[in-house]
């Protein structure tokens, strides 16, 4: 009798997309289980020559919302090559707004604009909350960043009763009709022990405010709520970054749990299987200790809407990394606790060898075929779920995938330990799929060929498949987790060799 696939890596990912509302919180996550496997954290800001070891394992993070971990083998040399994976931290969203008090026909509301490029519609007539991080006045007087969680539904946004406007196709205008309510004027004058008849307060008298302070901007009731969840008196709150979140859990799904039902699969599933793929390919105590090279992710915020800020793919973040990592000096064997005092003697072009050594995995979900569309999909490239993961290939370049890049990721996939969901006979290895999309329709984007070209860099872009994409409920493979968590682990363990093997200058 066949032994039913293992749902761990499924239902391990569940945890981490729940508690990962926003990017902030995604990032939050992550350092937690890297930290948990043994990873130290560093700041940009600080000297890395006394810190950094061989052996090392390491993660910093930028403006909270990015983070790059890496792991240092112990033969590392200026120059070596850095085995790469890139992956994104945010999904389309509803942001709210710097000022979003509005109050319509007894309606308490809050106003929203649109982040990315969501299907919108699918927003209506969820049960919404709101998450995202707060900056606060600590009792230590310093400026804080406290991340914000609630965890009931407060907003919603309704559609227009059928009855009173029968559309063929659901349209609606982003600026005014995108407004969720949060709840009745009457039921909040009521909570403050107010009536409609009682008179605004006069401003009193304080000190100068450049900007409207928080309350004024926003519902007193929304901000109190905040400050709650921040730990924090509402006065201590001097401004927020807040997104709407579906506050349904994400779940398994199908017939026979095949399924994952949930929010921003794009793209926290590629995310949580880079960050375990790293930590499961250290999991052996003695992984590093032959090791020349360095396993590194980087998980970048903002590639939903471009990647051209400080904390994107298309910013110095990785470079900068990559830079301060290539000219780290030769290990000395014979002096284990200055490790790093016996300096490379050509370090000048370290940067650019390591950029033209190196490997760089970009990994955002791509699309399962549809089976009431079709006709949508090229008819010999049409990935499905729990398959494997999805090798995505753009004669235009929109993605950076080529064949010596392709016959790498073969090789690790080959050579990788199979997963125990896999319907494959095969002793070892993961599947891979194919995908490329019509001629007559448009591509999508990823941070691959902005990094390739930044950096120069050998670069492939794959992603799990899955349905939905950019809905605020989407779908994926429930073992497609399992299977990009061992294509990673194996592409970290199996990087120094393959690498030498396929060269194509």
């Amino acid at each position: 009798m066949a032994s039913k696939p293992s749902l761990r890596a499924a239902e391990d990912f569940l945890s981490f997309v729940n508690s990962s509302p926003t990017p902030f919180h995604a990032v939050k996550s992550a350092r937690e289980r890297l930290t948990k496997a043994g990873f130290k954290q560093i700041k940009e800001r600080d000297s890395w020559a006394s810190t950094l070891q061989p052996g090392g394992k390491y993660f910093l993070t930028r403006n909270g919302s990015s983070i790059v971990a890496f792991a240092i083998g112990k033969k590392w040399k200026a120059g070596n090559p850095i085995g790469m994976i890139g992956a994104h931290t945010d999904s389309p969203c509803l942001r709210i707004k710097p000022v979003s008090k509005r109050q319509s026909d007894g309606f308490l509301q809050v106003a929203v604009e649109t982040y990315g490029g969501g299907l919108w519609h699918t927003w209506f007539d969820r049960d919404l909350s709101i998450a995202g991080r707060a900056m606060v006045k600590a009792e230590n007087g310093q400026i804080e960043q406290r991340l914000v969680k609630l965890e009931r539904p407060i907003l919603r946004i309704p559609t227009l009763a059928i009855h009173l406007e029968r559309q063929e196709s659901f349209q609606f205008n982003k600026e005014t009709q995108l407004f969720p309510i949060a709840g009745l004027a009457a039921a909040e004058l009521n909570r403050q022990g107010k009536t409609e008849d009682t008179k605004e307060e006069e401003k009193k008298e304080g000190p100068f405010e450049p900007l409207a302070t928080p309350s004024q901007r926003h519902h007193t009731y929304i901000v109190e709520i905040i400050a709650e969840n921040a730990g924090v008196d509402p006065n201590d709150i001097l401004d927020f970054e807040m997104v709407l979140y579906d506050t349904q859990k994400s779940v398994v799904g199908g017939l026979n749990n095949e399924l994952i039902f949930s929010a921003r699969l794009d793209n926290l599933m590629m995310t949580y299987c880079s960050v375990e793929g790293l930590i499961e390919s250290l999991s052996s105590s003695i992984v590093l200790d032959n090791d020349s090279t360095i396993r590194l992710i980087a998980c970048f915020d903002h590639e939903e809407i471009g990647s051209q800020t400080a904390q994107g793919a298309d910013s110095n973040l990785l470079p900068a990394v990559i830079r301060r990592l290539s000219v780290l000096p030769v290990s000395d064997p014979d002096n284990s606790d200055k490790s790093y005092d016996k300096l490379d003697t050509d370090t000048a072009t370290a940067y650019e060898q390591t950029l033209a050594t190196s490997f760089l995995i970009s990994a955002d979900m791509a699309h399962s075929v549809h089976p009431n569309y079709p006709a949508k999909y090229e008819s010999q490239h049409r990935p499905e779920m729990n398959k494997g993961t999805v090798v995505k290939i753009n004669a235009n370049a929109r993605y950076a995938t080529n064949t010596p890049g392709i016959v790498l990721l073969q090789e690790a996939a080959r050579r990788a330990k199979k997963a125990s969901s896999s319907l494959s006979s095969a002793k070892e290895g993961v599947p891979l799929q194919l995908f490329v999309v019509r001629n007559d329709s448009s591509c999508g984007s990823t941070i691959g060929p902005m990094l390739s070209a930044a950096m120069g860099t050998r670069t492939l872009d794959l992603g799990n498949p899955q349905l939905s994409m950019h809905s605020i409920r989407e779908t994926g493979g429930a073992h497609d987790v399992e299977h990009a968590v061992n294509l990673f682990e194996s592409f970290f363990n199996n990087f120094e060799e393959l690498e030498k093997k396929i060269i194509v200058d």
